[in-house]
């Protein structure tokens, strides 16, 4: 394997409104997106390629470059996934400009930052447990497990349970599923990591046969493994705890995806999903609001986010929301798996 290493102007991205899974209004790069084999994931675009060589492009200035940007909104998302991270540190540079509104992501061959103030995702791929059980044992501060799916690898019980108990014995505050678009590159590489043949059942779906299903069949699991062990089922953006505009748009993006996914009153998933992108472009601070008045005053809210909003506000759980989770939580194992995760709570 030969690496190649390029020099490249960092990569910054803005967003108007919080979109799963990181939910961040700025992503910083400081690598390219193909820069693993075989199988190459990209964070940001939410795609995994086959890549037949390791390609580094890394950006040489990235306190520069940050400099010369216009203000980031936070939160932000430090894309340092994979292997570069150990030996470049650019990740690192990025999270010392703005660590306290940073989503540090990382994965099973990169590295952690050394300051504790940031949140820092840990992506499983790939699954190897004896690794990323070191990654879990030095992480500090707030972190997680951030789950790709990628059938028909973690898209298995026996791991995912087994990634889910490691989370948990060292203190991960979220487990959650990244749903990922996998290209027919991609597909052709995992069968020939897994030695695949035609004749294999895996094989056929994985090529043949719709496996959109199965993928949220298993982020729904993933969802019911987090919630049973005591922990969040969707990435935690930083300050999750602050009843800002953007986290009030998460909540409704949150919700509405969900709803979107189970195909569950897809009519008001649309209404919760637009009257997000309103909170998200307000700009007096919904705290101000609801002590004058009633939100529903604010253009654009239907009557559900008013009162998912009210509630949440409040500092109490936002009931629907709370409905549609308890929903979406679903396990794929047999009735006795699940009878049994349950009653270990």
């Amino acid at each position: 394997m030969i690496l190649y290493r390029k020099a490249a102007p960092l990569r910054i991205r803005r967003a108007s409104a919080p979109a799963p899974p990181f939910w961040c209004a700025t992503t910083i790069a400081p690598y390219a997106a193909k820069r693993a084999t075989p199988i190459a994931v990209d964070y940001v675009a939410l795609r995994a390629s086959g890549a037949e060589k390791l390609e580094v492009t890394v950006a040489e200035h990235v306190r520069d470059d940050l400099e010369r940007a216009k203000q980031l909104a936070p939160p932000v998302l430090i894309d340092a996934a994979e292997a570069a991270e150990v030996v470049f540190r650019r990740g690192a540079e990025a999270l010392a400009f703005c660590e306290r509104d940073a989503l540090f992501l990382t994965s099973t061959h990169g590295a952690l930052p050394d300051s504790n103030a940031a949140t820092v995702a840990i992506a499983a791929w790939p699954p190897h447990l004896a690794r990323l059980e070191a990654l879990f044992t030095t992480a500090r501060g707030t972190w997680g497990v951030a789950v790709p799916v990628i059938y028909p690898v973690t898209t298995d019980l026996a791991l995912l349970d087994a990634l889910a108990e490691l989370a948990q014995k060292h203190g991960a505050s979220f487990f959650a599923a990244v749903a990922i678009d996998v290209e027919a590159t991609a597909k052709q590489a995992l069968a020939r990591m897994l030695d695949l043949s035609g004749d294999d059942d895996r094989y056929e779906l994985l090529f043949h046969a719709a496996v959109e299903p199965i993928h949220i069949a298993t982020e729904r699991h993933i969802a019911a493994l987090a919630h049973a062990r005591g922990m969040h089922d969707f990435i935690l953006p930083p300050r999750w705890n602050e009843r800002s505009n953007w986290n009030a748009a998460i909540l409704l993006t949150l919700t509405a995806s969900r709803m979107i996914a189970m195909e569950h009153d897809l009519d008001l998933a649309g209404l919760i999903a637009r009257s997000a992108r309103a909170v998200a472009d307000l700009d007096k601070p919904l705290t101000r609001i609801a002590e004058a008045a009633s939100l529903g005053i604010v253009g654009g809210l239907d009557d559900v986010s008013v009162d998912i909003l009210t509630e949440w506000l409040n500092g109490g759980e936002a009931g629907f929301a709370g409905y549609v989770n308890e929903q979406w939580r679903l396990f794929r194992g047999t009735p006795n798996e699940e009878f049994r995760t349950q009653n270990a709570e």
